[in-house]
C-alpha cells in the first residue's frame, strides 16, 4: 500500500445534510421516511471524474480502500470498518458528550426535534490489523483484507473487537491513553479547514485535519510473535495507532482452518465465538488459542462426493446453545449445541417450498447459496439473504418463510450473462432494525432497500441511494432494444421504465453492476441505519 494510498483512505470527513439532500418521491405507505445524516470517507481526488452528482460512478481509485466489513458495538456508541487492506478504522459517536448534560429545566423546554437528533459519528482511530502472508504448507497467498469484524464484550474502559480475513482471527484491544509530548518535535496546531477542497489540497502532503483530528495510517505491524509457534504476544508490543490511543493484539486464533473463512460470531455468554469456513465451524474460547472444537463438520470421506458447502453462521443473540447457518443449497440450518457435541443434525432446517416446486437449472444452486444469516433482536425470527431475495423465517416454522422479500428477481433472465461476468457470485448482508420491525439489504447501482415486516405487499420497498440525496429521482434514457442488457448495465446505461413492477410483474429499473451496496449495519437501539459504498460510509436516520 502507497503512502499516497494511505493519505487518501486517513482523509475521514463527515459532511453535514446538505439542501439538495431534500427527498423528490415520497416513500412507500408503512416505511419510514430517510434522511441523510453524514458521510465518512475518503475525498475524491481533485479533478477525478465522478458520477452522476459528483458522487463516484463505481470505478474505485484505491481497491485497498474499499470497505469490507462494518459493525456497531452493543450500544452503538462505537462503529468499526474494515478494508481490502487489513485495516480497521474505529469511529466514536460524538452528539451525546459535545456539550455537559442539560438540567430539567432546559430539557422540559427544549425542543421535541432537538431531543430526537440522529446519532453523529467522528473519526476515532485506526490500525493495521492483517497483513498478506504466504502459506508455505498449501504453496498459497492469504490476503489481509478484513472480512468480518465483531465487538466483544468490554472488561473495562478499552474497546475489544475480533477481527478476521481468510485463515486467521485476531482479537485486538483498543485503549486510550494520555498523549506522549515532546520527542523533539513541537505540537501541531489543530484546526479544521473552511471548505472540502481545502481538506482535499491539504491532504496530499498529509497535513490535513478535519473536525480537530489527525488522521494517520500505522504503518509498523500489529504485534510479534515471542517464538514461532507461540501464539501469546508480548506486552511491551503495543502500537501507537493515533494520538491518544493504542491499539494490542491479545490473541491470534489461527492454524485451524484449511479453507477460507466467511464468518465469526461472538455468543452471548461473553465467552465464546464461532469461526466457520466451507466445510467446518469452530468453537472457540476467547482465553484459549491453541485448541478449538468442530461442532460443524460437513467434509465428506470422498471430496467428490461433496455437494453442500457452509455460507454463513451466525450465534442466537438472546439464547447460548442455538447456531443458525446457511448453505450453498439455500438451506438454513439451526443446532442446538446442548443436544450433543457435534451438531451433526439440525433440530431445525428451514427451506423454502417454492424453490422445490421451481424447475432445476445449473443456476439454481448459485443463486440459492446463503450469503448472510441473521437473527432478529427478540431472537423469533431469522434472516436469511440469497442471491435474488431475502427471506424472513419464523423459529417455529420451517416448511416456508413468513415473507419473501425480492430484491434481485429482475436480473433472473439474465443469470448466463451474470456467470460469464462473474456477478453471480457477489454476496450482499442484510441487517434488521432494533425491534425486528425492518430489514435492509443491498443492491447494485450503488443502492439498498428497506422493507417493513408489517407491509401488506412485501415486494414495496425504500430503495435508496448511497448519497447525500437518498430519495434522488432516477432519470432513465429510452432503450429500443434488451438485447445485451447486462453489458449495458455494467456500463451503467440507462434502460427505459420506472423504479418498480410492471404489468408483467418484472421490476424494471437501470443497475450499474460495477457499484454495488454489500455491507449494511443497523444501530442497535435507534433507527439509525449505515452503509458501505466503495470506501465511504453512508448514515441514515428517520
Amino acid at each position: 500500500m502507497s503512502n499516497a494510498g494511505r493519505r487518501r483512505r486517513s482523509l475521514t470527513t463527515s459532511i453535514a445534510p446538505s439542501p439538495v439532500s431534500s427527498y423528490s418521491s415520497s416513500p412507500p405507505s408503512q416505511l419510514p421516511h430517510w434522511k441523510f445524516s453524514q458521510v465518512l470517507g475518503e475525498l475524491p481526488l481533485a479533478g477525478g471524474g465522478g458520477g452522476r452528482g459528483g458522487q463516484d460512478n463505481g470505478t474505485l481509485q484505491d481497491d485497498g480502500d474499499t470497505i469490507s466489513a462494518i459493525e456497531f458495538d452493543g450500544r452503538g456508541d462505537y462503529l468499526a470498518a474494515g478494508d481490502h487492506a487489513g485495516r480497521v478504522i474505529l469511529f466514536r459517536r460524538t452528539d451525546e458528550n459535545q456539550d455537559p448534560p442539560p438540567s430539567r429545566t432546559e430539557l422540559e423546554r427544549a425542543d421535541q426535534a432537538t431531543a430526537t437528533a440522529p446519532p453523529a459519528y467522528s473519526y476515532m482511530t485506526e490500525f493495521q490489523s492483517h497483513e498478506q502472508e504466504f502459506d508455505v504448507l498449501h504453496s498459497l497467498e492469504i490476503g489481509e483484507k478484513v472480512k468480518k469484524l465483531r465487538w466483544c464484550a468490554r472488561p473495562n474502559s478499552s474497546l475489544c473487537m475480533l477481527a478476521t480475513n481468510d485463515r486467521t482471527v485476531k482479537l485486538w484491544k483498543v485503549s486510550e491513553h494520555s498523549a506522549r509530548k515532546g520527542h523533539g518535535q513541537p505540537r501541531r496546531r489543530r484546526s479544521t479547514p473552511a471548505s472540502l477542497s481545502e481538506i482535499a489540497l491539504l491532504g496530499q502532503d498529509g497535513s490535513g485535519v478535519t473536525n480537530g483530528h489527525y488522521y494517520e495510517w500505522a504503518s509498523k505491524k500489529a504485534r510479534s510473535y515471542l517464538s514461532p509457534d507461540s501464539t501469546e504476544l508480548s506486552d511491551k508490543a503495543g502500537e501507537e495507532v493515533g494520538d491518544g490511543y493504542a491499539a494490542k493484539c491479545r490473541r491470534v486464533f489461527g492454524r485451524a482452518h484449511e479453507y477460507n473463512i466467511n464468518s465469526i460470531s461472538n455468543n452471548c455468554d461473553g465467552e465464546t465465538f464461532v469461526s466457520a469456513d466451507d466445510l467446518r465451524i469452530n468453537l472457540w474460547h476467547l482465553e484459549v488459542t491453541g485448541q478449538c472444537f468442530t461442532i460443524v463438520d460437513m467434509k465428506p470421506a470422498d471430496m467428490e462426493d461433496l455437494v453442500e458447502v457452509i455460507a454463513s453462521a451466525e450465534f442466537d443473540p438472546s439464547s447460548c446453545s442455538l447456531l443458525a447457518y446457511g448453505s450453498s443449497r439455500g438451506f438454513v440450518r439451526l443446532v442446538d449445541l446442548r443436544r450433543s457435541a457435534l451438531c451433526d443434525h439440525a433440530v431445525r432446517i428451514f427451506q423454502d417450498r417454492e424453490n422445490r416446486m421451481r424447475p432445476r437449472t445449473f443456476f439454481t444452486e448459485i443463486v440459492s447459496c446463503i450469503s448472510d444469516v441473521k437473527f432478529t433482536g427478540d431472537g423469533r425470527y431469522l434472516l436469511s439473504r440469497d442471491y435474488m431475495n431475502m427471506k424472513l423465517w419464523d423459529l417455529r416454522v420451517e416448511s416456508s418463510p413468513v415473507s419473501t422479500y425480492k430484491v434481485h428477481e429482475f436480473l433472473r433472465p439474465k443469470l448466463s450473462e451474470l456467470y460469464n461476468d462473474d456477478y453471480i457470485f457477489d454476496r450482499f448482508s442484510c441487517c434488521a432494525s432494533k425491534g425486528g420491525d425492518y430489514f435492509a439489504t443491498g443492491s447494485y447501482s450503488n443502492t439498498f432497500k428497506v422493507f417493513s415486516r408489517a407491509a401488506a405487499n412485501p415486494n414495496g420497498a425504500t430503495t435508496l441511494e448511497a448519497s447525500t440525496n437518498p430519495y434522488r429521482t432516477q432519470s432513465f434514457a429510452s432503450a429500443k432494444s434488451t438485447q445485451g442488457l447486462l453489458s449495458n448495465f455494467a456500463r451503467g446505461i440507462q434502460r427505459k421504465g420506472q423504479d418498480g413492477l410492471r404489468s408483467d410483474g418484472r421490476e424494471d429499473t437501470q443497475c450499474n453492476m460495477a457499484s454495488k451496496v454489500t455491507h449494511l449495519a443497523w444501530h442497535p437501539t435507534e433507527n439509525f441505519l449505515v452503509c458501505a459504498a466503495n470506501n465511504s460510509l453512508y448514515m441514515y436516520h428517520t
